[in-house]
């Protein structure tokens, strides 16, 4: 490049920052008033640049390259419009990057022009940097490139080696001025980015005769921009770069838009004000990944694609801490090897491979040197389609996967949403999109569901694969960009969305495990939101609360939908169903409680509350209750409930609580009673045994059951009686445990016998004691 060789750039640094200095000794004598330098870009916009401009004469056409027709190669080809949308003057935002600018956005802008030199910074301007981080290709050993069939003769011999692979080509800035195309072109240079911005305050001057001369001598151009991120945001510099220059169409000849991110041309400066950092920019590796992130998504919003990186790989560890979150962006690769190579070193993490490689910066070129990695051909659909075009696309498809269509009966046609285009053939047809590239929908069940669901249209989008069969019980799938297709011929052809029933699905083994295939589509607009698929095993049942879990076919099942499924009282599954349970019993949580089964108990809904927390605290299945044998039952005396279970039940109320009934001769004679509707009502507490001799007992609101292997069961009211006994130590003291019920002549005058006697009772005289 004819501006400094790497060992004068660390000296053109050094001449740099003297400038710098001069400047912002002027500025701060009269900031507002500053004028621009003779030699300072001023922004102008490629309209205006345009006018005048006049064409080279017309290169001659390399043998097997396609002339330019006159059509699309005017004598002064208009640079892109601006957006209407974009603002070029827009103030700009600085308070989120670290520094800060301490002027307003104008006067920050003008300090900036005046301060750096006439070109701004530039692609590998810091040569030296770029060379240190050159490792030699044979201790880093990449992956060596290819030549490419159908690759251009390489530039003649002038004294440079070149690599033998690809497609040549060059980048420029105002540093060459108005370069000569034609003397380019027939040197062998086929395209050429150009810089078109940096930051939020500089516009190429020399652009329009750089982007529009290299596209008038035949070449295929684009745009670059250097990013200078602690400036301002990078959907700030993204829009600035775009209404500048930056913008981008599928028109066969336009190159993708670039991001320049490079080592910080004004590392340690102070410009302004404005200190401009390290190497990094003064910004963490999380920070410059959200700023590489707004720029590139700004980019795309704006154009329609993401842009081009430009790096080196020890910048990108350096100061993205290796993100390997760009895949989605081509790689354009700098590196200067420093003796002939086909390989440009080790890669940054997100890139397996590149797609453009700046292999030098003194020649064979003006400004700086690259290579396409590729043939003319996808240079040509880089520009125009991104990765692919249809016809190309849809070319290798057929040839891949044909067989099954037999012949085309209608021509390419385009126009579908997202820029998609189909071709129809015998036996179906080719579907293809910029983001999928070409896949087969054969006729047949497959495809009839997908025209159903509204073909491309619908959330299921285009095809990413072809129909793949061969899979459990004869069936086949394709998948495309909202999910996939499954078909069987026991169950036809269902969707399955991507999301989290899918999710589900799959984890379950998708048809290979217990659900089998769909034989439903998605079905929403249930309750809180949720959704539901069937399948041949069960459903997947999801809502916003709960997530996605299986509901599969059996007892559990069977009980949870006669309480009337996410409607009823255990609304929606928030587990799946776990069996290894005691006695071979499952179960399955659910929002408002479980359903527990067991073979000799069936399933029973255990919901959430006093009853179950009752259960709970005795062991659930494993304790003395064991599994349920019925479901809740509600609407008792008093607004109580009960539940019953292997080992009795649970009975509750609301002033008494759940409480433990177990089978044996207490419940018995509180059943014989009437249980909570007869004189002792409800338990009040569990059974207590470990008492004299044996024995148990259980309170209840209107006394207590004792209960002696010597005695039986016998109830003790609340009252006289059961007070004299309580004063002669229960069934501790000389009369020992009851031995019959009390039994009452009349209102006034009752009597109970006990082991050890008899205790009678008169309203007019109270209770008394006969021992035997």
């Amino acid at each position: 490049m004819n501006r400094t060789t790497p060992e004068e750039a660390p000296r053109a640094s050094i001449a740099r920052a003297g400038v710098v200095l001069t400047v912002v000794l002027a500025l701060m004598l009269s900031v507002a008033g500053a004028a621009h330098s003779e030699n300072a870009v001023v922004s102008t916009s490629p309209a205006q640049a345009t006018a005048g401009a006049t064409a080279p004469k017309a290169a001659p056409t390399p043998s097997g390259i396609p002339a330019v027709p006159a059509s699309t190669a005017p004598s002064a080809a208009p640079s892109p419009s601006p957006s209407p949308a974009i603002d070029p003057q827009a103030q700009v935002s600085t308070q989120a990057m670290p520094g800060g600018n301490p002027l307003s956005g104008d006067l920050m802008k003008r300090a900036m022009l005046q301060a750096i030199p006439a070109g701004g910074a530039e692609m590998g301007q810091r040569s030296p940097r770029v060379l240190a981080d050159k490792v030699s290709v044979a201790r880093a050993a990449p992956a060596k490139s290819q030549a490419v069939a159908g690759a251009l003769p390489m530039a003649p011999d002038t004294g440079h080696w070149t690599p033998s692979f690809g497609v040549a080509g060059q980048d420029v800035s105002a540093y060459q001025g108005n370069v000569d195309w034609t003397s380019q072109w027939n040197q062998g240079s086929r395209f050429a980015y150009v810089k078109a911005s940096e930051g939020n305050y500089y516009q190429n001057g020399n652009f329009s005769q750089q982007y529009n001369g290299s596209r008038n001598a035949g070449m295929t151009r684009g745009a670059y921009h250097f990013a200078i991120p602690n400036w301002s945001s990078g959907a700030d510099q993204a829009r600035y770069f775009v209404a500048n220059g930056g913008s981008w169409g599928p028109d066969g000849y336009t190159l993708p838009p670039v991001l320049d991110i490079e080592y910080n041309p004004y590392e340690g400066q102070t410009i302004g004000g404005f200190y401009f950092g390290n190497v990094c920019y003064g910004m963490s590796a999380s920070q410059m990944v959200s700023w590489i992130a707004d720029f590139g998504n700004t980019v795309k919003a704006l154009v329609g694609r993401y842009p081009v990186i430009y790096s080196t790989t020890d910048w990108w560890r350096t100061c993205t801490g290796n993100s390997a979150s760009f895949s989605a962006y081509p790689l354009w690769i700098a590196s200067y090897p420093l003796a002939a190579s086909d390989s440009p070193g080790t890669l940054p993490a997100s890139w397996g491979q590149f797609s453009l490689w700046q292999y030098s910066s003194t020649g064979p070129f003006q400004g700086d040197s690259n290579i396409w990695n590729g043939d003319y051909a996808s240079l040509q659909r880089f520009a125009t389609y991104g990765d692919s075009d249809p016809s190309y696309s849809f070319g290798a498809a057929y040839s891949s996967y044909g067989g099954k269509l037999g012949n085309q009966t209608s021509g390419i046609a385009c126009g579908l949403s997202n820029g998609g285009c189909y071709q129809m053939f015998q036996g179906g047809a080719m579907n293809w999109s910029p983001g999928t590239g070409a896949h087969t929908s054969l006729y047949g069940p497959i495809r009839n569901a997908w025209a159903s669901t509204g073909f491309e249209n619908g959330p299921l989008g285009y095809p990413t694969s072809e129909q793949i069969c061969g899979q459990k019980d004869g069936g086949c799938y394709q998948m495309f960009q909202g999910g996939a297709m499954n078909w069987s011929p026991g169950t036809g052809a269902h969707t399955s969305l991507y999301g989290a029933i899918r999710g589900t699905w799959g984890s379950t083994g998708f048809e290979n495990g217990p659900l089998g295939y769909p034989t439903s589509e998605q079905i929403c607009g249930q309750k809180d939101g949720g959704c539901y698929q069937m399948f041949q095993g069960g459903a997947i049942n999801w809502s916003p609360g709960t997530g996605a879990h299986t509901s599969l076919y059996g007892p559990i099942r069977g009980s949870w939908g006669s309480t009337g499924f996410e409607n009823g009282p255990l609304g929606y599954p928030t587990s799946e169903q776990i069996c290894g349970q005691k006695d071979g019993g499952c179960y399955q949580m659910f929002q408002g409680g479980a359903i527990n089964w067991s073979p000799g108990t069936g399933a029973h809904a255990s919901l959430f509350g006093p009853i179950r927390n009752t259960w709970g605290s005795t062991g659930f299945e494993n304790g003395r209750l064991g599994y349920p044998t019925s479901e809740q039952f509600c609407g008792q005396k008093d607004g109580g409930c009960f539940q019953m279970f292997q080992g009795g039940a649970i009975n509750w109320s609301p002033a008494t609580g759940g409480q433990l009934s177990t089978w044996g001769a207490i419940r018995n004679l509180w059943g014989s009673l009437g249980f909570e509707n007869g004189r002792l009502g409800y338990p009040t507490s569990s059974e207590i045994c470990g008492q004299k001799d044996g024995g148990c007992f259980q309170m209840f609101q209107g006394g207590a059951i004792n209960w002696s292997p010597a005695t039986g069961a016998h109830t003790s009211l609340y009252g006289g009686i059961r007070s004299m006994w309580g004063s002669l130590g229960f069934e501790r003291g000389a009369l020992g445990y009851p031995t019959s019920e009390e039994t009452c002549a009349t209102s006034a005058s009752c009597f109970q016998d006990f082991q050890g006697g008899r205790i009678s009772w008169r309203s007019d005289t109270g209770a008394s004691v006969a021992y035997r």
